[in-house]
């Protein structure tokens, strides 16, 4: 079974893959595309426009009558350690820490952590 870990990486990140075939080989190493969606219990992601695969679907009819099936290309997920959330200033591949701030709200004082990139320093 896989390990849980600590996942830095949310929806609606941008992450770059840094591991994998280059691009001139046919590979995504080096694109960049926004997280759709995490698995936390696999410690993978879905990343929009990449690992994208060929899926065959069996042929049916709707109940409109129309049919269905063929061949569809769609997203696989990627495992975590394999993308890198891109700094919103350099636009390159960063670590995400984290930084701890005090927030008043409805007469409460409240510690929220919030995620910075590690090698510019700018909020996530």
């Amino acid at each position: 079974m896989a390990q849980k870990t600590k996942l830095r990486i949310k929806k609606g990140d941008l992450v770059q893959v840094i591991t994998g075939a280059k691009q001139e080989r046919g590979g995504d190493r080096g694109k960049q595309g926004k997280v759709l969606k995490v698995f936390p219990e696999t410690n993978r992601v879905l990343v929009e426009g990449i690992n994208r695969v060929t899926k065959h679907t069996k042929a049916g009819q709707s109940q409109r009558g129309t049919t269905t099936g063929g061949i569809e290309v769609v997203e696989a997920s990627v495992h975590i350690s394999n993308v890198a959330v891109v700094d919103p200033e350099t636009k390159k591949p960063t670590r995400v820490g984290y930084r701890t701030e005090t927030v008043e709200r409805d007469g409460r004082e409240r510690v929220v952590r919030i995620r910075v990139a590690k090698s510019s320093g700018k909020d996530l």
